[in-house]
């Protein structure tokens, strides 16, 4: 239960009482700010709290954005502010401060949204300074309390309300213009547009969106959760991947049509969590992993499903994988980068904003990359009417095509933007980059005499790969270039990884990593050793995915034992370069011990990961995550 204090006695003929306890809050009635102050400290530390004043008149979904959302420390409308267990302390003491003379904090005029719409939750800065005393005859008490927490150091989220109204009427006569301006705009056809990705692929924005939000509106009205409806979809997923592995027509034919069904729920968790303001660091986790989780083990099923009919696609189905992460980590590692730079402009940035302002370039462009809607659609329609293979080749044509594309755009922004990269950026580009004990190694005793990060990547992950494709694969010429990657990948993180092509950084040694995997695997030509290697790549891609989510929730990288347990990118690189070249010639021997490896490498981060996004203390966050 959450708590409303109302700053005065509640307005004849206002419905504002019962608005709040429909949004689950308990609600006390104050005579004035000393009051307040009082009922405030009464209500138990760990819950949210809101102070509103009773002359409030506006919708009821400006008052959810303001109160409910779980993202922000402190959010207010005009007329009413919110704060949560982190803000609860500043609020506190501008409600508790001795009176003094002067002007209050100056306020958002009566009536209007303030302009300003944070995004990303933001820790509360530590008070550099006793918290300003709160006029007693202050006007509108939560919006004074809102600028008092900012001037203190506590950001409050201002929600962009739209067309919708928070207002705060002085008199009778701006009281009845308020409520006719409530009347004339639909609370819930608001709510329901909003629950929509603002940014959104072409297939998903006209042929998912226009029924998925409803869809949504029917989970949260029975209660349901967004984490609920992800692992529906999860579940769906797995059960379109089975119906492919029977090598059917009609198992093909049923696992297109349960793809997409299994889309529509990703779609409409998102929307359910928009719609019911239900954001989670955990929820957001789920959403992601999860999607990997069903794509890859929909390739794995269509693998399975060509081998019954005697084609063996694994080959194709790793490659797919492979081409798939990797170009998640070229976003990925190009958005940390720029997450925070300062002087953060380019030409051709702004090329790309004028092409944005001519609608048909948007949908071209959203749709040429091969977002996940029109991935999944395409990968579903080829499933029911072709066969696995031509499923696989279309999807490394389009994703081939698409990586290049995003890859040279923002290689282009790079060299022809100044922005000067943070601290931060360069920590979470060297987690994402994922060294290990040898790396880091390397990289203390050379950091001094090292090159420039980018150089020693791109060079060692060459020579790798070169090396593995040509010489055979029990060949001890592809352990010495492994080691040499190994030295050359340390070089690459010796110093901070803030040039302007650094980001290139982690994808470069993500492809090193998996393409030496695939080739060793495939040109090994021993039964079973292709999926043996599918199964350690996505074990170690769930790994690289966590990290990501885990930077993005603000909770840094995972942590360092297990990161030098599983040997880091180098390490396994060299033991997978070392195992062919002991094992290859010995039948299934290299099999197996792919295989164990990539059950070892799964059970760790798993049990980790589970252990940490279940305790993680993590503010609640809401990633839009891949265009859908």
């Amino acid at each position: 239960m959450s708590t409303a204090i109302l700053t005065g006695p509640p307005v004849p003929g206002s419905s504002l009482d019962g608005d709040l306890r429909s949004l689950g809050f308990d609600v006390k009635v104050a005579s004035g700010p000393d009051e307040t102050g009082t009922l405030l400290a009464a209500v138990p530390a760990g819950e949210r709290v809101a102070v509103v004043d009773p002359r409030f008149v506006g919708h009821l979904h400006a008052l959810r954005l303001a109160l409910t959302d779980p993202r922000f420390p402190a959010a207010a409308v005009p007329g009413a502010l919110a704060a949560q267990s982190e803000a609860r302390p500043a609020l506190t003491r501008a409600l508790t401060a001795p009176p003094a003379g002067g002007a209050a904090p100056a306020t958002a005029p009566v009536g209007t949204a303030a302009p300003r719409s944070d995004t990303a939750p933001t820790a509360p800065a530590a008070p550099t300074q006793a918290a300003p005393a709160v006029r007693r005859d202050a006007d509108d008490l939560p919006t004074v309390l809102a600028d008092v927490l900012d001037a203190e150091g506590v950001p409050v989220h201002r929600p962009q309300l739209g067309t919708l109204v928070a207002a705060v009427p002085t008199d009778a006569e701006a009281r009845h213009r308020a409520r006719a301006a409530v009347a004339a705009v639909d609370d819930e056809a608001v709510r329901l547009r909003s629950a929509v990705k603002a940014h959104d692929g072409f297939f998903t924005t006209f042929f998912i969106s226009p029924y998925s939000r409803y869809i949504a509106r029917w989970c949260a009205r029975r209660g349901l959760t967004p984490n609920q409806v992800t692992t529906a979809s999860l579940l769906t997923a797995l059960l379109a991947a089975g119906c492919a592995a029977t090598g059917e027509r009609g198992g093909y034919i049923a696992a297109g049509v349960l793809l997409l069904v299994s889309f529509v729920l990703d779609c409409t968790d998102g929307q359910l969590a928009r719609y019911a303001l239900r954001y989670s660091t955990m929820g957001a986790w789920l959403d992601a992993t999860f999607d990997r989780a069903k794509e890859y083990s929909f390739y794995a099923g269509l693998a399975l499903g060509a081998a019954r009919g005697g084609d063996d696609v694994w080959t194709l189905a790793l490659g797919a994988m492979v081409l798939m992460t990797c170009r998640h980590v070229v976003d990925f590692s190009f958005n940390e980068a720029n997450h925070d730079a300062t002087a953060n402009t380019s030409p051709t940035a702004a090329l790309s904003s004028r092409l944005d302002s001519v609608g048909w370039t948007v949908w071209v462009r959203r749709m040429i990359i091969l977002p996940i809607g029109e991935r999944w659609a395409m990968i579903a329609v080829l499933t029911a009417v072709t066969t696995p293979r031509i499923v696989f080749w279309a999807l490394i044509a389009g994703c081939a095509f698409g990586a290049c594309y995003t890859a040279a755009g923002r290689v282009l922004r790079s060299l022809t933007r100044k922005a000067k990269r943070t601290d931060r950026a360069a920590q979470a580009l060297a987690d994402l980059a994922d060294t290990g004990p040898l790396g880091e190694l390397v990289a203390k005793a050379g950091r001094r005499l090292a090159p420039p990060p980018l150089l020693p990547a791109v060079v060692g992950a060459a020579l790798l790969i070169a090396v593995a494709w040509t010489q055979s694969v029990g060949s001890a010429l592809t352990v010495l270039a492994a080691l040499g990657y190994a030295v050359l990948a340390g070089l690459a993180v010796a110093r901070p990884l803030k040039g302007a092509l650094d980001w290139l950084v982690p994808p470069v040694l993500r492809a090193a990593e998996y393409t030496t995997v695939l080739i060793l695997a495939a040109r090994s030509e021993v039964p079973g050793a292709v999926p043996a290697a599918f199964g350690l790549v996505a074990a170690v891609a769930y790994h690289h995915y966590d990290t990501v989510y885990r930077i993005r929730g603000g909770t840094g990288a995972p942590p360092a034992w297990l990161v030098r347990t599983i040997g880091g990118h180098e390490g396994r690189t060299l033991l997978v370069t070392v195992l062919a070249a002991l094992l290859v010639n010995r039948g299934t021997d290299f099999t197996l011990a792919l295989t164990a490896l990539a059950a070892a490498v799964a059970l760790l981060v798993l049990v980790e990961s589970i252990r940490f996004w279940v305790s993680s203390g993590a503010p609640a966050v809401h990633d839009e995550g891949e265009t859908a």
